[in-house]
């Protein structure tokens, strides 16, 4: 049966790392074929909160996006039309 880890840590938390859960997963009788990775390792992934959406002056299937990074604020351009404020 393949489950994934996170789900198992909601129901008990302990304080192993994802290694020592499976072996002492496998000590207890409850066999661990295998580890896998659901997907590969990722970078360069930015998360913002888009502050403000507009028209953009010059072209009509683009829209002008202020969002919050963090550091600053940017201004990114989108053509995704399903782009929104949420709370």
């Amino acid at each position: 049966m393949k489950f994934p880890e996170s789900w198992l840590r909601t129901l008990v938390d302990p304080k192993l790392s994802t290694r020592q859960l499976a072996t002492t997963l496998t000590m207890a009788g409850i066999e661990v074929d295998a580890l896998e990775p659901v997907a590969p390792p990722f970078s360069k992934v930015v998360v913002a909160k888009v502050l403000e959406i507009g028209r953009h002056p010059n072209a009509d299937k683009l829209t002008l996006c202020r969002v919050d990074v963090g550091e600053a604020a940017a201004r990114p351009i989108r053509a995704a039309r399903r782009t929104s404020r949420r709370a």
